[in-house]
């Protein structure tokens, strides 16, 4: 194990998919904060979140997330089209998708597990509780279970 009794060798890579700035502004306190060393990657939109994941455009260097945080209500494509793509492409439906959003609609819940998602979290609305949520996600997400974390194979040509 690592700094702070992660499983994860090296730092943690987090992409978070929010497009609310004081959402996305807790979130990155709630990781600074930690025991961990947390490399949280943010983008604004559903659009921004598939470029990133298949490396187009500026982020052509990203890192690949060992852990997606997903806003459902975004501009552009939704969280729910871009969990979809995340869970129908070969290279990233490993990668552990947490839904974190405000919708509490049952509707919302289950389509996101129908859709793939390794859990679904709503946001607390004050700050202490959702420092709290982070540190939950962070906790189970690396102190607690064992994430895949290999790097996709790559296809070899002939």
């Amino acid at each position: 194990m690592s700094k702070g009794g992660s499983l994860m060798m090296g730092p943690v890579r987090v992409l978070l998919v929010e497009d609310n700035p004081a959402d996305a502004d807790l979130t990155r306190e709630g990781f600074a904060t930690s025991s961990l060393e947390v490399e949280l990657t943010m983008v604004s939109s559903g659009t921004e979140a598939v470029e990133c994941l298949h490396r187009r455009g500026r982020y052509a260097s990203a890192a690949r997330p060992d852990l997606i945080l997903l806003d459902l209500n975004l501009p552009g494509i939704d969280g729910r089209a871009v969990l979809a793509e995340i869970k129908k492409d070969p290279d990233l439906k490993r990668i552990p998708v947490s839904i974190l959003t405000s919708s509490q609609a049952d509707r919302d819940v289950m389509q996101s597990y129908d859709l793939g998602a390794n859990c679904y979290v709503v946001k607390p609305i004050d700050f202490k509780s959702f420092l709290k949520i982070v540190r939950v996600i962070e906790n189970f997400w690396f102190a607690t279970v064992k994430l895949s974390g290999a790097a996709p194979p790559t296809s070899v040509s002939e």
